[in-house]
């Protein structure tokens, strides 16, 4: 399967689909400007490195010691603010010469079920049209009401090679949660990412938020989020969304409610999500059984991913610095 999107939202996901799926792929978004990868990435012009760290994470093998020392934030010094997992990424690059091998190296340090990607292979700029006009870079956008389109610089910046071949070749694409437009948009309108989603054979599923994120789509409901997806040429075939989400009857497209949220209500319960993604991609999960029925198929329940514990989700623009 392929997990697309950014930040906090789309590690929710994968710390769910590693749970069933034999091969996941995440299509990150690199459009970030702020905190240690907006940093590393004007310093050193390479793509932003915060929310690939995220996800490399999400997929490491837990017992792994880097795992945990990928989201050490230094705390003074010239270094205060960034993230160990951005250096060592932003160092590997540097000394292989090649950001995707540096991915993949690091991602052997964790012990990664899967394979992490950036959307594209340039450090893109995001910009927005909004109610105020035009505004530019992720973090402004991020804090900008009334969005109407986004867009990004360069407009025909490629896209990793491997992104869309995985696409099209998938079982299942999960689009979010996560921030609509800064994290799962600024993926997909990727030209090749588009194009890649609008002919995929997969069964592409968006997962909404568990509620609003102020003010980058407050007062949007389900239908109104497929209707900006549509706007950019993405078209979800079914929305998974917690019980009470409003909109359902609006929406487009087919809605499916399923109980995805952890006790709190402010995070995405990974046992019960991937519970929710298994069924949806034709084969129902068994947490108790340690796999999912059905034989030959490539969905197979993880029980590495058990223990896993809730990813948050932020509601109203991100938590924690990339």
């Amino acid at each position: 399967m392929v997990a697309l999107g950014g930040g906090h939202g789309l590690a929710a996901t994968l710390a769910a689909v590693r749970r069933y799926a034999s091969e996941v792929t995440a299509v990150v978004s690199v459009a970030d400007d702020g905190g240690s990868s907006g940093r590393l990435r004007q310093a050193l012009d390479i793509p932003a490195p915060g929310d690939l760290r995220r996800c490399l994470v999400a997929l490491a093998d837990p017992a792994a010691p880097w795992a945990g020392f990928f989201e050490h934030r230094f705390g003074a010094g010239e270094l205060e603010g960034h993230a160990l997992g951005n250096l060592v990424i932003a160092g590997l690059a540097s000394a292989l010469g090649d950001f995707t091998a540096a991915l993949d190296e690091a991602g052997r340090l964790v012990g990664c079920v899967g394979r992490v990607l950036p959307a594209s292979t340039l450090p893109v700029v995001l910009q927005a049209q909004a109610a105020g006009g035009p505004v530019e870079g992720q973090v402004k956008v991020s804090e900008a009401d009334h969005i109407s389109a986004v867009s990004l610089l360069p407009p025909d910046a490629p896209a990793h090679p491997a992104v869309p071949a995985a696409i099209a070749t998938a079982d299942q694409v999960v689009l979010g949660p996560g921030s609509l437009f800064t994290s799962v948009l600024a993926a997909a309108i990727v030209p090749e990412v588009t194009r890649a989603l609008a002919t995929t054979p997969a069964r592409t599923v968006y997962v909404c938020n568990l509620a609003p994120q102020r003010p980058e789509t407050d007062g949007f409901d389900v239908g109104d989020h497929v209707s900006a997806l549509a706007a950019h040429g993405v078209r979800p075939d079914v929305v998974l969304c917690h019980p009470g989400t409003r909109g359902r009857d609006t929406c487009p497209v087919e809605v499916v409610e399923r109980e995805v949220a952890a006790p709190s209500g402010l995070a995405h319960d990974p046992a019960l999500l991937a519970t929710a993604l298994a069924a949806l991609a034709g084969e129902r999960a068994d947490p108790r059984a340690g796999r999912a029925p059905g034989g030959e198929g490539r969905l197979r329940f993880d029980p590495r991913g058990a223990g896993a514990s809730p990813l948050a989700v932020p509601h109203a623009g991100r938590t924690t610095p990339a």
